[in-house]
Formats: structure tokens, C-alpha cells, sequence
């Protein structure tokens, strides 16, 4: 007897082992945050590994590529890219957990958790795995495939950087940390060439770094050639990188105004907006919504900025006119801004749909011309042929065809019915 699995059977395998991962991504941040205290406590804070801003980045980019990649992974099993990105927050939080395990392990309190120094080597090889992993995501989206058979030799490469990085990490003779040269790798080789790790790494590394760039120009590239369905699904991949370089160069800025909340902030913004992005483009979820996404993103930061200052002003204005400290001004300001909310939206949508949104703006006019026709017009023919060509130049379907239903027959009457009773 001979018995067939299900077309379902391999789609819910791959479903439960995407959202295990995702849940052992979870469950490790509160296990980094519980080791963070007790280095806290052991009176060296400086080693500790996400309880400070500056960690804001790399839990939201674990936290978004785990969580978009077991959706993926949940839909699309045999797309290559969900796996990637659960790799990806996989990895980063991985190396948040070994840094934090062997700081305490090692430093704080030598001897109090098992197995220490074996993980050493691998927090260390760890460091540039999620790099990796998010070359990879650039060069397989939004197909799953390579862009053509001759990127194979260099996916090969790519592939093997990550691996010969981890090995000479785990391997090397070095003191895990320079900083405290007593400690030692329990795992080294000692009898290996140290030269050929110390290029061997250090190579692998570059190699690593020039995938993720590689990646990037590909995308490009598939971009200029892409047409249809992929084309858009590849300007969900450019707004994102669009929008995270926008969060990027806030964060710089920040961090030269001396904002570290800021900073950290953007940086959060950066790292978790293009998982996102790949997700909406493999998924194709709302994929031809893209225009009205940035269009709305537009109206409502520019309507956000406008008001503000706004408020602003009408509360400097009271200010000087009633006593201070009195509640009238933000009574005031408040109602104001209020007031000023919808036709202020209605007029920067419509302003900001003119200018980037601009198929939107016309198909809205062309509907509103047809609404003011539609009143005086009694032809049927005629009306048939507006309807038609308002499909046309709104929807622009590769053909169009209008179908109404025949007026109902009046009921036959027997002659007998006619006559009285």
C-alpha cells in the first residue's frame, strides 16, 4: 500500500517550522534583556547588550524580518527569500544572546554558565551572518531566483564567505577577546597556519561586505529591465530602500544635533521598513496601491508639519495676549487645529495627488465630469458609450464590454381577466 501526501501536507510543514522560528526570535529577546540585568548587577554595565538605546535597530530589524519572513514562509514555502529573512532575525538575535551569555559566562562571573567559551567563537562568527542573509534577500527578490544562470559562480562565492568566516572564528587560536587576553578559545586548533586564518578571515569578511553592495545593483538592474507584475513589485523594494535612506540620513543628522533618541529612532525606521517592503512585494499584497501609499504618506507629513506650526503660532500669538500659564491658549490652539484638520487634508491630498499621484487626480475628474453628465443625459446609446469611455481612460482594461439587462415583459393578461366580475 502506497500512500500520497496531501498537496497541503509540505505547505503546513513549512508553515509550523516558519512560526517556531519566529517564536524562538521572540522568546530570545527577553532571555538577552534577563542576561543584560544580571551584568548590571555583576557592576559591569559597559558589556551589556541591548538594554540601552542604541539596540532600538537591531530588535526592530530581528523583530521585522523574522515576523515578515514566517508569513512568507507560511505562504510562499518554496520561495527562497521568507527563510532568508528568518535567518536574518534569527542571526541577529543569536548574536545579541552569545554576546551577552559569554560576557557573563567569561567576564563577569568566569565558571556561572555552562559552555561559555565554546560559544564564544561562534557570537564571533556570527557577527556578519545576517549580512549575508540580507545580500542574498536583494539578490533573490522579488523571483526567488537569480537573475540569470551566469550569477551562479558568484552566489557560490557568496554562499561560502559566510561559512569560511564562522570556521576561522571558531578555529582561530586567538584570545576570544583583546581586551582580555587571558581568555582563551577553547575550541582553537592550535597546529593550523595562524597566517592563512588571518587572511582567510579577514578576506571572507570583504567578501561579505561586497555581496550586500551587489545585491543592492542588481536590484537596480533587474529594476531598469522589469516589466509588469515584477516591475512593480520591484518599486516596493525601491520605496522602501527609498524611504530607509531617507530614515538613514535623519539618524545621521541626529546624530550630529547630539540626539541619540532620534538617532535611534531612524535607525529602528531603517532596519525594519525593507523586510516589510520585500514581504509586500513577494506576497503582491495591495501591490498597485503604491501611488496612493506615498501620495497619502505625502498629505499626511506635510499636513502633520503644517499644523504643528500651526499650533505653534496660535499658541505664541494667545500667549502674548492672555496670562501666562492660562488654559485658554491650548483650549484655543486646539480648536483651531481642529477646525483647520479636514479642509486642510482635502486640499494638500489633492494638491500633492496633482503632482505625484497624477493618474489618480484624473480618473477622479473624469469621474466627477461624467457624475455632472450623467444628470442631463437620457440617450442610451450615448450613455453607454461614456460609460465605456470613462472604464477606458479610469481603469485602462485591455477591453471593455457593457451589458444590460432587457427591460421586463408586461404580464399577459387572459380575456377573461379583462371582464368585470
Amino acid at each position: 500500500m502506497t500512500s500520497t501526501a496531501g498537496p497541503g501536507r509540505p505547505r503546513r510543514w513549512a508553515a509550523g517550522l516558519g512560526w517556531v522560528l519566529w517564536a524562538l526570535t521572540l522568546l530570545a529577546i527577553p532571555a538577552v534583556a534577563w542576561l543584560d540585568q544580571l551584568l548590571r548587577r555583576a557592576g559591569v554595565a559597559e558589556l551589556t547588550s541591548w538594554l540601552r538605546l542604541s539596540s532600538i535597530p537591531q530588535v526592530a530589524a530581528a523583530v521585522s524580518a523574522a515576523t515578515v519572513g514566517a508569513v512568507l514562509t507560511a505562504r510562499r514555502p518554496r520561495h527562497p527569500v521568507g527563510w532568508l529573512l528568518l535567518g536574518l532575525g534569527l542571526s541577529l538575535i543569536l548574536w545579541g544572546l552569545t554576546f551577552s551569555y559569554t560576557r557573563y559566562g567569561l567576564v563577569a562571573r568566569p565558571g556561572a554558565l555552562p559552555a561559555a567559551g565554546y560559544l564564544a567563537g561562534f557570537h564571533t562568527g556570527s557577527t556578519l551572518s545576517w549580512l549575508s542573509c540580507a545580500s542574498f534577500v536583494l539578490l533573490l527578490t522579488p523571483t526567488g531566483s537569480l537573475p540569470s544562470p551566469r550569477w551562479r559562480w558568484w552566489a557560490r562565492v557568496a554562499a561560502a564567505a559566510p561559512v569560511v568566516w564562522l570556521l576561522t572564528s571558531v578555529i582561530h587560536p586567538a584570545p576570544l577577546y583583546p581586551e582580555y587576553p587571558a581568555i582563551g578559545n577553547p575550541l582553537a586548533i592550535p597546529f593550523l597556519p595562524r597566517g592563512l586564518l588571518d587572511v582567510a578571515q579577514p578576506a571572507a569578511g570583504v567578501v561579505i561586505l561586497v555581496s550586500l553592495v551587489v545585491g543592492a545593483v542588481s536590484l537596480v538592474g533587474r529594476f531598469r529591465r522589469a516589466r509588469g507584475t515584477e516591475r512593480q513589485q520591484l518599486r516596493w523594494m525601491a520605496w522602501g530602500a527609498g524611504l530607509a535612506a531617507v530614515a538613514l540620513l535623519t539618524a545621521m543628522a541626529a546624530l550630529v544635533l547630539d540626539q541619540p533618541v532620534l538617532t535611534d529612532l531612524a535607525l529602528g525606521v531603517t532596519a525594519a521598513v525593507l523586510p516589510l517592503a520585500t514581504g509586500a512585494a513577494i506576497l503582491r499584497y495591495r501591490l498597485y496601491d503604491l501611488d496612493r501609499i506615498i501620495s497619502r504618506t505625502l498629505a499626511y507629513g506635510l499636513l502633520t508639519v503644517l499644523l504643528g506650526l500651526g499650533y505653534a503660532g496660535v499658541v505664541l500669538g494667545l500667549g502674548r495676549l492672555l496670562p501666562q500659564g492660562s488654559s485658554l491658549v491650548v483650549a484655543g490652539a486646539t480648536l483651531a487645529v481642529a477646525a483647520a484638520f479636514q479642509p486642510a487634508r482635502r486640499r494638500i491630498q489633492q494638491r500633492v495627488d496633482r503632482r505625484f499621484n497624477r493618474r489618480r487626480f484624473d480618473a477622479a475628474r473624469t469621474i466627477e465630469g461624467f457624475s455632472g453628465r450623467l444628470r442631463q443625459q437620457v440617450d442610451l446609446d450615448t450613455l453607454t458609450a461614456e460609460v465605456l469611455a470613462v472604464v477606458d481612460q479610469t481603469m485602462q482594461p485591455t477591453q471593455a464590454s457593457l451589458w444590460l439587462r432587457p427591460p421586463p415583459e408586461p404580464p399577459r393578461t387572459s380575456p377573461g381577466a379583462l371582464a368585470s366580475p
